[in-house]
């Protein structure tokens, strides 16, 4: 079954992508189900650079299963804000 996401990377994360998909939502094809980490892999993003993951609009794991038109926006580090009691990552 294929689900398709759009998926947005913000910041240094751009660094890991190709740059026709610099600081912009772009759609992805896969094939499901999968995992938020796994498709962030995927796509070449360490997933120890991500801080925060929403899914429309809500925060999940790294191991939240995507459904078919999600929108994902994924986030590194931040410098200058404490997003620790809406972040659902764990840092180890």
């Amino acid at each position: 079954m294929a689900i398709n996401v759009l998926v947005r990377f913000y910041e240094e994360l751009n660094d890991f992508l190709p740059s026709e998909r610099h600081k912009q939502a772009f759609e992805v094809s896969m094939k499901g189900p999968i995992s938020v980490q796994d498709l962030i892999e995927t796509l070449g993003v360490p997933h120890t650079k991500v801080d925060l993951i929403l899914v429309n609009g809500d925060s999940v794991s790294f191991s939240h299963m995507l459904n078919d038109r999600d929108r994902i926006s994924v986030y590194p580090a931040f410098e200058t804000f404490d997003i620790s009691n809406v972040t659902k990552l764990k840092k180890i």
